[in-house]
């Protein structure tokens, strides 16, 4: 399997680590030349998860996004949802034509408001059975210290999941399979958002006691949107690449939207947390392009109605959090 990686920040180091785990020859695509030097002559990346060292001579790293996908078959993309339609925006459908297209981005397209599935299908006639999607509770830092790690492979196509899944199971990650990309994306999306929400409550001096009913709470509140937007019967929602994504996000020493709503709950604006945060938080995005679709799908989130609002309407964090404990159940 000949596969190329696009993106240069923590995630698509660890991804690409865990591919020359696995891979003799991985294509590795980035914007940034100094990337690509620190790569080619010490192996690591100078500016994203420095710690994780990689197997230089495994990588073929340029920043001519052509290049890297005229060299493989299977093109892993882990750009930030804020950035994927610019990084592309030089592509044509013939491009990625008999291409597999997997997705490692956990944020939806802001510019659209779909999923990166979505997005690929409509403008460059991607179809569903040649793509697939990664995710699951996986932190960058922790496959960098090749800390024991389970990913989950989700396609409408079982044999393409399975091809990747195998290829990315190695000694410190195990992966399973699922036919569910869109409720997969759409968990990676959301999650964000309570994470967001478990910060500013501590922020505001909210304990374990209260973070855990927040977050069961956010379980729900998955639940509910998932069974208007892309209802599935068999979905079970607390498998890994649900709960277990929603778990570590919110939990996580690591999480940087965790860190995000943390700093907003402590009285920072969202401007000067945006300007203090050197990596993009998801759940920003994600709160804004939830609460657009959400319109159309009418689902019951009010954790997440309320994170859109301290984010966008300058409303008051703790008036927010005031009426929300007053209907947790």
């Amino acid at each position: 399997m000949k596969i190329a990686i696009f993106g240069s920040g923590s995630w698509a180091t660890a991804i690409v680590k865990i591919a020359s785990e696995t891979h003799q020859e991985v294509f590795w695509w980035v914007r940034e030349e100094e990337i690509v030097e620190g790569v080619k002559l010490y192996g690591h990346n100078p500016l994203y998860l420095r710690q994780c060292q990689l197997d230089k001579d495994k990588i073929t790293i340029d920043s001519d996004i052509k290049n890297i996908i005229s060299s493989a078959d299977n093109l892993l993309f882990v750009i930030p949802s804020a950035f994927f339609a610019r990084s592309l925006e030089g592509l044509s459908a013939d491009d990625l034509k008999n291409k597999n297209i997997i997705s490692a981005t956990k944020g939806i397209i802001p510019e659209t408001n779909q999923i990166v599935a979505e997005y690929l299908r409509d403008t460059f006639d991607v179809s569903y059975a040649n793509q697939a999607v990664i995710s699951g509770p996986s932190h960058a830092e922790e496959i960098a210290k090749e800390s024991l790690t389970y990913l989950t492979v989700g396609s409408h196509n079982p044999l393409l999941a399975k091809h990747i899944a195998d290829n990315f199971t190695c000694r410190y990650v195990k992966t399973t399979i699922s036919n569910d990309i869109e409720g997969i994306e759409y968990v990676g999306i959301m999650k964000n958002i309570y994470a967001l929400a478990v910060g500013m409550c501590k922020g505001l001096g909210g304990g374990d006691n209260l973070i855990s009913v927040l977050v069961s709470n956010g379980l729900q509140e998955i639940e509910n949107f998932l069974s208007v937007c892309s209802p599935l019967p068999e979905r079970n929602i607390h498998h890994l690449a649900y709960l277990g994504d929603l778990l570590v996000t919110c939990y996580s020493q690591h999480s940087r939207n965790r860190t995000f709503g943390q700093m907003v709950g402590s009285g920072y604006s969202v401007n000067t947390a945006q300007l203090e945060m050197k990596m993009v938080a998801e759940g920003y995005y994600a709160a804004n392009c939830i609460h657009i679709l959400n319109k159309t799908f009418k689902a019951n989130i009010p954790i997440a109605d309320a994170v859109y609002r301290i984010l966008y309407k300058s409303s008051s964090a703790k008036k927010e959090f005031d009426q929300l404990t007053e209907n947790f159940q």
